[in-house]
């Protein structure tokens, strides 16, 4: 059975894995709905140009209705609660709006569960560094690492492993530290998911991976089909796709994917 990738927008994936549908990171509010930095109650996100704090989010809107986007998905995986990975209520602090609440949700730690379930969703599972398993399908949490200066606040990646199907590493909100070189070396990953726009805060410096970073993943597992996504969307964002494939080209990284908005890939 082969592995499908939908990039949606942003962090938001539609994978297809062991004959289960996922939906990773689902951040389904319209264009521009989130607003700016500067709108963020008590203005606590600095962008080091503050031209960007002025920016809008999600710059683009989805690709497709959000009906069809949640239509036919098993389970949601939420990597990290930050408002650019799910739709967030500052009012009442509740979370995923348009999700339907009784599909199975992953989350990365206790914290996060209880807010998902105060938010509705009923059938709420915790992540483990010592795996999971649903319908065969094996499911690890995998540390990361959101921010070089100071970390926002505890994120994850996940790995996905399951009999004849390829192992696939969704590196989650995260630069490039020892916690995914020592996961690349335990997994040996089949497909790995990068999270690769360098967006960066004041405080935190950069928050996901770069160019740079890449090109470390594509060295330490030569084998992996790379996958570059979180692109183009978020107004901290310090590379587009398209600089990326300039960086990448100088880098001599040839082999990857980056698909766009709405582009479904096969392995």
């Amino acid at each position: 059975m082969k592995l499908k990738i939908k990039q949606i927008r942003n962090a938001t994936l539609k994978i297809t894995y062991a004959g289960k549908t996922f939906l990773i990171d689902p951040w389904l509010i319209g264009k521009g709905k989130f607003g700016s930095f500067a709108e963020v109650p008590g203005f606590p996100f600095h962008v080091p140009d503050p031209v960007k704090e002025q920016i809008a989010m999600p710059i683009f809107d989805l690709p497709e209705p959000v009906e069809k986007i949640l239509a036919g998905v098993d389970c949601y995986v939420i990597t990290h609660i930050h408002p650019d990975h799910i739709d967030l209520n500052f009012a009442d602090g509740t979370v995923g709006a348009p999700l339907n609440k009784n599909v199975t949700t992953f989350a990365q730690d206790e914290t996060d569960a209880a807010i998902l379930k105060k938010s509705g969703f009923v059938d709420v599972k915790i992540l483990s560094e010592n795996s999971l398993t649903i319908d065969e399908i094996t499911i690890t949490k995998t540390p990361a690492r959101h921010g070089i200066i100071k970390p926002m606040c505890n994120a994850c990646g996940v790995i996905f492993q399951a009999e004849n199907e390829k192992t696939l590493y969704i590196v989650g909100d995260t630069v490039w530290f020892e916690g995914v070189e020592k996961t690349l070396e335990k997994f040996n990953p089949d497909v790995v998911v990068m999270n690769c726009c360098a967006a960066e805060l004041v405080d935190n410096g950069r928050l996901i991976m770069n160019d740079e970073d890449v090109e470390i993943v594509s060295k330490t597992v030569p084998a992996a089909k790379l996958v570059i996504t979180h692109m183009d969307n978020v107004a901290h964002a310090s590379i587009t796709r398209h600089t990326m494939r300039g960086l990448l080209a100088k880098r001599g990284v040839e082999k990857y994917f980056m698909p766009n908005d709405g582009e479904v890939i096969e392995f």
